[in-house]
């Protein structure tokens, strides 16, 4: 027997049930017994282990996921093979509505907290060693457990309670500038106009460079300039007009190279002030001493300054053109959020800024406008347009007690509605808020990006010093022009703006792709762990099916239940148990006695035939209500009799023997079995069916043509699973199991290799969608399914996976040719910089080709990410081919 003690951390950088995952494997390899399960949503994590407190901290550090402290220590004894802890006291809907008719769930859901985090704008970050230099600065400040910063959108995320001044110091202090962002919408109405203004400058300032550089290019190619006698006075008023080129359109790049400086830091303007400002310095050298040089050092490289000035300006320039649509998912967003409520008071209606809408307020929205807050209707009828948050066309009716959501649309009626949430609180404020934390979160694979860029500016300025020392002390005559031409290449040629577009941009775009096709995926860890899936775990009920069962037949088996009275009395006792369960197969029953008073013995009813008053069924009085999980319920009645319903594995238990009532026909037509036993006397048997979603078939034939394997893990009966799986295309349906047995079934695939992705709703913590890569939430986008899921999904439909594989399969490729496309660069630009070519030759690389050539890399993966905008999604209507022999249906009991 192995002695476990309970420990909770809390974990904020824990994002998605990936880190789960992570966390686990980091744990079990030093202890395989141990149970590790974990909440993304409050940072919880729980983990039962024979190791200590401050081992598994450790071990948790090491995986990088610090904690804070240990809460509980529980000794717990257990065999080495215990059943994860307690995984009946939080079923996931897949569980409880396969498993059983009677799974209790929580009437009401606590939104967990989140670990606290605010944003920051940053000023002058030029490449990718700007973000790591501000990144480090806010890491290593006091309170700050993870920051990340964007350099497409020259933002920051931190996590962690820390003062906002703190981290605007700890930015200033390593030479940027930074400020709080309060309000998203404003933020990025600041932020396009700052770049609009920084487009027009920067063009303005490469008009100015090229229109000097152009004619001295021309100058030099038609005559080869000698500063000799009155020309070294021409030339000198060239030299001074290069500087004022450099003093003032490229101003920027020598201030953040001193600012670097002064830091002991190196970034992209270091290298283009040292070649630009080399290149100066050399040529007015020349101006002054040409007399004393010999003929083959007197080169001039005016043009040169000028031109690289220019090109780079001009790169910047369209960078921000190019950029400038990135955000345009988030964008439509904000602009679904209104500036202003029409509030009903005691004198009268008032026109009120958004901000100063409070919870409680009654608000009026009149035909035709937008609803600014979330509510409940209290007053009206009319129909609501919701597309732009659930992706259905048609408008939905919604009148008093009805909920109603801040962005959509009003009908023709005249609503008011009472607030109940308000601000970015509100279902489309935490939508806005999940697509903008996405879009500046940074996958697995950036952060290749980020070491690299960490060591990049340092090595290129060691190269090109070793560049210039090898070609004064090996080159041929004239050597020092040699080795200027040389050093100012490589510094210029190797700007990793590139590098720093590579990651963010392409996220960015993928993930407001998705927003756009209802699709919010969490953070770009798991947009990267979607596009890797090899096997996704679907349930039936509410994922493959409507979700909203209804009972199809009833037969009556008993002589306790022989007459209409006895029946009616019967059902009144179902309808009182099943009120005490929030279950959709438990609410099947109960409308079936609703509507069904009495039923011939053997026979089926029509709804509506024999209807009796439900209060007088509802108000039985039962006792000794017990839920068991994955079976169904047990109660008493009034009289002490004892009433079981639910599957198979329930009356078994009751000792009821069900071979001698044939039911294979509902079975055979995928119907879902539940029976009611009286003391141990098999009663009645309900036939209850799910239909399945029309889109279904489709949705199931196009993830397979993804290339992905689709596995049913199902607490339903072998035969309707079976039924299912064969219409629906399934590659392997696991029937019969209970919530332990799914976690092992997902454990089994991923000691096969199996990269495996659950659908579920997000709100519970169930083993099974704990134990997955990446879980998505399926349905309406509930708040905690929008706190908790890894990806969220708008539309019930199985289609939103396929779309939100789709997306991330091309992103991380995007980002894989953007990242591969920088480094290729330099790693092939910098030696052609150096003068490899020259023994063939005979010719160096100009400084101004090397300056079009940095700018042009940035364009290209600017251009190329766009691309993403482009992709075009699988047709949810055009079915993948089925294969020539039926899939296995594998199905365990």
């Amino acid at each position: 027997m192995n002695r476990l003690e309970e420990h909770q951390f809390q974990v904020t950088g824990m994002s998605c049930q990936g880190c789960v995952g992570r966390m686990r494997r980091a744990i079990q390899e030093h202890d395989a017994e141990a149970q590790v399960e974990g909440d993304p949503g409050s940072g919880t994590l729980s983990v039962a282990s024979c190791l200590g407190a401050d081992e598994l901290a450790a071990l948790l550090s090491q995986a990088g996921y610090p904690t804070e402290a240990s809460a509980t220590d529980e000794q717990i004894a257990s065999d080495s093979t215990t059943t994860p802890l307690a995984p009946a006291e939080a079923p996931s809907p897949q569980e409880a509505s396969s498993a059983s008719p009677h799974r209790e769930t929580s009437a009401s859901l606590q939104e967990a907290p989140s670990a606290p985090s605010q944003r920051l704008a940053i000023q002058g970050m030029t490449c990718a060693g700007c973000v790591a230099s501000v990144q480090k600065a806010l890491a290593a400040t006091s309170g700050v457990e993870r920051a990340e910063v964007n350099f497409a959108s020259h933002t920051a995320r931190i996590h962690g309670d820390v003062d906002a001044e703190a981290l605007v110091q700890a930015v200033e202090s390593v030479g940027y500038g930074a400020e709080p962002i309060v309000d998203l919408r404003q933020a990025e109405r600041q932020r396009a106009e700052r770049n609009q203004r920084e487009y027009r400058r920067k063009l303005k300032g490469s008009l100015a460079s090229l229109a000097l550089a152009v004619p001295l290019m021309v100058m030099m190619l038609i005559h080869h300039p000698e500063p000799t006698g009155l020309a070294r006075l021409g030339w000198g008023l060239v030299g001074l007009a290069t500087l004022a080129v450099l003093a003032f359109p490229g101003r920027a790049f020598f201030v953040g190279a001193w600012k670097a400086l002064r830091h002991h830091q190196a970034n992209m303007d270091t290298l283009i002030a040292l070649g630009t400002g080399t290149a100066w310095l050399y040529s007015m050298a020349v101006v002054v001493a040409a007399p004393w040089l010999p003929q083959a050092a007197r080169g001039l490289y005016f043009e040169a300054s000028s031109m690289i000035i220019g090109l780079v300006l001009l790169g910047k320039a369209l960078e921000l053109r190019a950029q400038g649509r990135t955000s345009d998912a988030l964008h439509r967003l904000l602009d679904l959020q209104s500036q202003s409520a029409r509030v009903v008071r005691e004198e009268g209606e008032l026109d009120l800024p958004i901000d100063e809408v409070r919870q409680g307020d009654l608000i009026r929205v009149r035909p035709g406008e937008r609803l600014p807050v979330d509510g409940e209707v209290v007053e009206g009828d009319s129909h609501i347009d919701e597309s732009m948050l659930s992706g259905e066309p048609a408008p939905v009716a919604r009148g008093p007690g009805d909920e109603v959501s801040a962005g959509t649309v009003n009908g023709r009626g005249s609503l008011v509605f009472r607030a109940t949430r308000v601000g970015a609180d509100t279902r489309l404020g935490r939508i806005t808020e999940q697509v903008a934390n996405a879009q500046g979160s940074k996958p697995p694979i950036g952060n290749l990006a980020d070491r690299v860029s960490a060591v990049f500016v340092p090595s290129v300025m060691i190269i090109a010093v070793l560049t210039a020392l090898a070609w004064y002390h090996l080159g041929p005559e004239p050597r020092v022009i040699h080795m200027l031409v040389t050093a100012t290449t490589v510094l210029i040629i190797a700007c990793p703006c590139a590098l720093g577009l590579a990651t963010p941009l392409s996220t960015m775009i993928g993930v407001g792709k998705a927003a756009e096709h209802g699709v919010l995926i969490r953070s770009g860890e798991a947009l990267q762990t979607a596009s890797r899936l090899t096997t996704l775990v679907v349930d039936k009920t509410g994922t493959l099916t409507e979700g909203r069962p209804r009972v199809t037949d009833c037969r009556w088996f008993d002589g306790k239940a022989s007459t209409s009275d006895d029946r009616t009395r019967l059902l009144g006792l179902v309808a009182a148990i099943e009120a005490r369960s929030e279950h959709p197969l438990a609410e099947a029953l109960g409308r079936y006695t609703h509507d069904h008073a009495h039923a011939d013995a053997g026979t089926s009813d029509e709804p509506g035939n024999n209807a009796y008053n439900i209060s007088s069924t509802t108000n039985s009085t039962i006792e000794a209500f017990e839920s068991l999980t994955g079976r169904g319920v047990r109660a008493r009645d009034a009289e002490g009799r004892r009433l079981a319903i639910g599957n198979a594995a329930m009356m078994q238990e009751e000792g009821v023997t069900l071979a001698d009532h044939e039911l294979d026909d509902w079975q055979a037509q995928a119907r879902t079995l539940v029976y009611l036993s009286l003391d141990g006397v098999l009663t009645a048997g309900f036939a209850i069916e799910d239909p399945l979603r029309e889109d279904s078939l489709d949705a199931v034939a196009r993830l397979r043509a993804d290339g992905l394997k689709v596995v049913m893990l199902t607490g339903d009966n072998s035969a309707t699973a079976r039924a299912i799986g064969e219409e629906v295309g399934i590659d392997e349906v696991h029937a019969e199991l209970s919530p332990e047995d799914k976690h092992a079934e997902i454990e089994r695939l991923q000691a096969e290799g199996e990269v495996v992705g659950m659908v579920g709703d997000g709100i519970n913590d169930a083993p099974a969608l704990a134990r997955a890569d990446v879980g998505f939430a399926i349905g309406q986008g509930t708040d905690v399914a929008i706190e908790s899921a890894g990806v969220t999904l708008m539309r019930s439909s199985l289609h939103g996976v396929a779309a939100a594989i789709e997306i991330s399969q091309a992103t991380l490729a995007n980002i894989r040719q953007n990242l591969w496309g920088a480094l290729g660069y330099n790693a092939l630009c910098i030696p052609i910089a150096a003068g490899l070519f020259y023994p063939l030759t005979g010719t160096l690389l100009s400084p101004m080709i090397a300056g079009a050539a940095m700018s042009a890399s940035s364009i290209t993966v600017v251009a190329n990410a766009n691309r993403l905008r482009l992709k075009r999604l699988r047709p949810q209507n055009a079915r993948a081919p089925r294969p020539a022999t039926p899939p296995s249906q594998e199905v365990l009991s």
